[in-house]
């Protein structure tokens, strides 16, 4: 075996609307790897680049952790915001002092919107087909 210790690696699980995000973070040089792509490269809009990389900016460790994230399902903003939330759990349980900053931000907590289901009998979750008196 190598004399050399492993460095320990934190996992945390982050979801919005359908998209799921698998998050590992260890002590680093702050590299930010999204499905084996780059942060810039993955996120389109700049407001999803923020969204994911908000929980790292809110407690200034941007450069001394390495970020890789495996993510799926929905759209750009709701894979921005998982991240955003897999992100903040795992680097809870990388410092148990992270927890009051980040809970302050709003970033442990889970967005519960979804999309509401459409119902028999209507066009959509909401909308009703047209009604005529007459």
């Amino acid at each position: 075996m190598s004399a050399k210790a492993k460095s320990v690696e934190f996992i945390g699980t982050g979801r919005r609307k359908t998209s799921t995000a698998r998050v590992r973070i260890k002590e680093g040089t702050g590299i930010f790897v999204i499905n084996g792509r780059d942060l810039a490269d993955y996120c389109k809009t700049e407001q999803q680049r923020k969204t994911a990389f908000s929980p790292l900016a809110t407690v200034e460790k941007a450069s001394s952790v390495d970020v890789s994230v495996n993510v799926s399902g929905g759209g750009g903003v709701g894979q921005a915001g998982a991240i955003r939330h897999g992100l903040s759990r795992a680097l809870e349980k990388m410092d148990s002092e992270l927890r009051v900053p980040l809970k302050r931000a709003g970033h442990l907590r889970r967005d519960p919107r979804k999309i509401e289901r459409k119902k028999t009998g209507q066009p959509g979750a909401r909308k009703r087909f047209q009604f005529s008196k007459r």
